[in-house]
């Protein structure tokens, strides 16, 4: 597939974590947005956190400017929820508001 420069994104929907629930959300949700979509490569990673928490601390200024952040990686829903329940210091991501979608059901 060719890229597809200043044409939409086909619609997508997935599961994600949206505080402590599971929701299923759709790019049409972000309508009138822009939406930066990262990906990082698993959960419990040593790695991965810095970015996922650089992009978390300034939300709300992408927020301001009409964008929203999604992250996805190939981990299940279930994985994203204890991750994001589990302390900082326990190698979790507590305190994290970005909603991960969820790869695998």
């Amino acid at each position: 597939m060719s890229a597809k420069i200043r044409r939409p994104a086909p619609n997508f929907k997935a599961e994600a974590v949206v505080g402590n629930e599971f929701k299923e959300v759709s790019l049409s949700d972000y309508k009138g947005k822009y939406v930066i979509l990262f990906s990082y490569p698993l959960d419990w990673t040593f790695v991965c956190p810095t970015e996922i928490l650089a992009f978390s601390d300034r939300a709300e200024e992408f927020r301001k400017l009409g964008a929203e952040l999604l992250a996805f990686s190939v981990d299940s829903k279930y994985s994203h929820l204890a991750w994001l329940s589990t302390p900082r210091k326990a190698g979790g991501l507590a305190g994290v508001t970005l909603p991960p979608l969820a790869h695998v059901p």
